[in-house]
């Protein structure tokens, strides 16, 4: 059964990076905030600033769970990705870290800006190194031309992927889309909805 999943789930999201070869051409936004309510397929939701918006899904959406982890799920050779601050040094300080599951390695691998808080970023790369620091855990990550040094403190949110199901896309349910597709009715459209399980805010 758990292979299963794990092949569902590799599968699924295959498919993403099909549509999202599509959909960047197109004016996409992120989405981060609250389902307030149905609607059919209409699902109603309430950004964190405050604004309702009305997304509805592709037939066959991408829909994954983001559950707790810990700092003793992060190790050398997974593939993770970490929203830093940037600190004097050139290193990172994580806001938090996402554990990939090995259907993911690859996803939005690099390092760039973020827009979860002014001056944020991302670094999507192989975990190379962790170390023990006075602050917490310093990781090494390292993708395509380059590396960066992200530290890991107890205040780091930690979570990882499971597949999800539509059933748990009630109101209540935290949820972020990275590229919801805007149509001409002011809706918007998604391919993939991440969504905090067991009344967890997805940290992206």
């Amino acid at each position: 059964m758990r292979k299963a999943l794990a092949c569902t789930f590799g599968l699924a999201i295959l498919a993403l990076a099909a549509f999202g070869s599509t959909a960047r051409a197109q004016d996409t936004m992120r989405v981060r905030g609250t389902i307030e309510r149905l609607d059919g397929p209409v699902y109603f939701v309430k950004t964190r600033d405050g604004a309702e918006l009305r997304v509805t899904l592709i037939d066959q959406p991408v829909l994954v769970a983001i559950v707790k982890a810990s700092l003793a799920d992060i190790k050398p050779g997974l593939f993770v990705g970490a929203t830093g601050m940037p600190l004097p040094d050139g290193s990172q300080k994580a806001i938090e870290v996402h554990i990939f599951p090995e259907a993911m390695r690859g996803t939005g691998e690099g390092h760039y800006a973020w827009d979860l808080r002014p001056n944020s970023t991302m670094t999507n790369a192989n975990v190379e190194a962790s170390v023990t620091d006075v602050e917490g855990q310093a990781l090494t990550l390292k993708y395509k031309n380059g590396e960066k040094k992200i530290l890991v403190t107890q205040d780091t949110v930690i979570v990882t992927y499971n597949p999800g199901d539509k059933a748990e896309l009630r109101p209540g349910t935290k949820i972020f889309v990275g590229a919801a597709k805007k149509e001409p009715d002011g809706s918007l459209q998604a391919a993939r909805v991440n969504y905090g399980r067991d009344g967890l805010t997805p940290p992206m």
